[in-house]
């Protein structure tokens, strides 16, 4: 089986959940068999094509002109269509609606919700994260259900291994609270857990790729006001000392406005760190009641959350439930199970 991967241009650049998710994917994959290779959008057509299936990662106007030749072509593809808002399933619903009737009077106009919705409805199949991200795409984009088939998100068994003293050695701190991912996105919310932080009497470490611009530079403003939190700007995945920062945590904070679910808070509970998340976004699908789930709206919310999980001991066995459920091996299984479906029909 070969299958060709393909995403929107910028995913190398900006890193994060995408790119792991994808080379992580090929990687587990290749394991079981399957030929897996990039597109590469300056290879000759044929050789673009040749492949049994094209496996979309994301369904937005970065790879809307590829599904859409794709489709002209009759080559099947399926999508991860990393799409999830706040809004709810009726409002989406009108926003397509309206995008359709934009688009008669005024060819050329576009809402970012009809760029979804034709690239699910000319896939084979959809490959949400959490059934959250399904229901939305089903009930807001209107997309048949039968064609909507969930393949969680993974994460690697290599972060079971992480050695704390590694971090501990460099920056002198252990049993800290710890955040990982971007700091600049309004979604990833960090200026709000930096302002609970500042009123929580303990060591802190955000590790997070700075996105130029107002809410990054609000972020490190607020982050010079506090003596116990350090700033690292990223490290890379498969970086040693991001596995130790993990390992060394004693909680892991990701307050965002919405995840699907959160790479970093996985990978933070599989080195046994206990979890503060956000619950929007299908999070309680994965991390169940092994959680403390806060407001991100709410600072005081956050900080409250934080203190509390200080106190407590890990809830539960969310190491094992992480470990049980949401391996890459796992995930690599359940995704060519989707292939060999779709190449059935």
């Amino acid at each position: 089986m070969k299958i060709r991967f393909a995403c929107y241009q910028s995913v190398r650049l900006i890193r994060g959940g995408p790119l792991v998710k994808i080379t992580q994917t090929k990687r587990y994959l290749e394991k079981l068999g399957v030929e897996v290779e990039y597109y590469n959008m300056w290879d000759p057509v044929e050789k673009l094509y040749d492949c049994d299936l094209v496996h979309l990662f994301s369904a937005n106007i970065g790879v809307y002109g590829l599904a859409r030749d794709l489709w002209r072509r009759n080559i099947k593809f399926v999508v991860n269509p990393i799409f999830f808002t706040r809004h709810s399933a009726s409002l989406v619903r009108t926003a397509v609606r309206l995008d359709s009737f934009i688009k008669k009077v005024l060819p050329g106009s576009w809402l970012d919700y009809g760029f979804t919705r034709d690239i699910c409805n000319w896939s084979q199949m959809i490959l949400p994260n959490t059934k959250a991200e399904g229901n939305l795409i089903s009930r807001g984009l209107g997309i048949p259900r039968d064609k909507i088939e969930v393949v969680p998100n993974g994460v690697s068994a290599e972060f079971l291994k992480g050695d704390p003293s590694l971090f501990q050695k460099k920056y002198g701190i252990k049993d800290f609270i710890l955040n990982v991912g971007h700091i600049g996105p309004n979604r990833k919310n960090v200026l709000s857990l930096i302002k609970a932080l500042a009123r929580i009497d303990h060591p802190a470490v955000i590790i997070g790729r700075i996105t130029p611009g107002d809410e990054s530079e609000a972020c490190l403003r607020e982050a010079e006001k506090n003596n116990n939190l350090i700033i690292i700007d990223g490290l890379d995945h498969n970086s040693p000392l991001l596995a130790s920062a993990y390992a060394a945590c004693d909680v892991f904070v990701l307050p965002s406005k919405y995840e699907t679910p959160g790479r970093a808070a996985l990978e933070a509970a599989l080195a046994g760190a206990k979890i503060i998340i956000t619950p929007y976004g299908g999070t309680k699908e994965y991390f169940m009641d092994f959680a403390h789930y806060v407001n991100p709206y709410s600072v005081g919310s956050i900080r409250k959350g934080i203190e509390n999980a200080l106190e407590q001991p890990v809830k539960g066995t969310l190491k094992e439930h992480i470990k049980n459920n949401f391996l890459w091996d796992d995930i690599a299984e359940k995704t060519l199970n989707v292939y060999k479906k779709v190449l059935m029909t």
